[in-house]
């Protein structure tokens, strides 16, 4: 099998477009848990405002994290969290630019931070927790085109 060296793809030649990509991932916890979240009522603080907080700062060091991401200008970052199930938190997150490649990888990283603080305020008292089914939702710009996850398909095995 013939490896091929690692490197960052040169994206010189591609055009300068609008890009938004949104991802999500949720955080299994327990009720009491849940509602310890959304009243604020935690020993470290509000969590609602640190993960999103977090989901932000994490989005714009993305190629600091991610080997071989391309360092992007952020037009927007915004990270919210969802509470409409019971038994869990929905993080959603959305980032744009006006960039030669797209902010997939920016959105992601959001979601992931913003759950993983989310756990770390909460896990004194919950240590069960799971973060689970981060995952691109949709993306628009690109020399790819849009593309958009459709509701109910998941890749095989998850």
């Amino acid at each position: 099998m013939e490896t091929h060296p690692l490197r960052m793809i040169d994206v010189g030649g591609k055009p300068v477009s609008p890009r938004t990509a949104r991802a999500s991932g949720r955080l299994l916890a327990a009720a009491e848990t849940i509602r310890r979240i959304r009243t604020g009522s935690l020993e470290k603080g509000d969590a609602i405002a640190a993960a999103r907080l977090a989901g932000i700062m994490a989005a714009k060091r993305t190629a600091d994290m991610i080997p071989l991401c391309h360092p992007l200008p952020l037009d927007s970052v915004d990270v919210f969290i969802d509470f409409d199930t019971p038994g869990e938190v929905t993080i959603h997150a959305t980032v744009t630019t006006v960039a030669r490649t797209g902010v997939e990888m920016e959105a992601l990283l959001a979601v992931s931070a913003a759950a993983l603080t989310l756990y770390d305020m909460t896990k004194s008292i919950d240590p069960g927790m799971v973060i689970d089914r981060i995952r691109l939702e949709e993306k628009t710009g690109g020399t790819r085109g849009d593309w958009k996850r459709q509701a109910g398909v998941t890749p095989s095995g998850s």
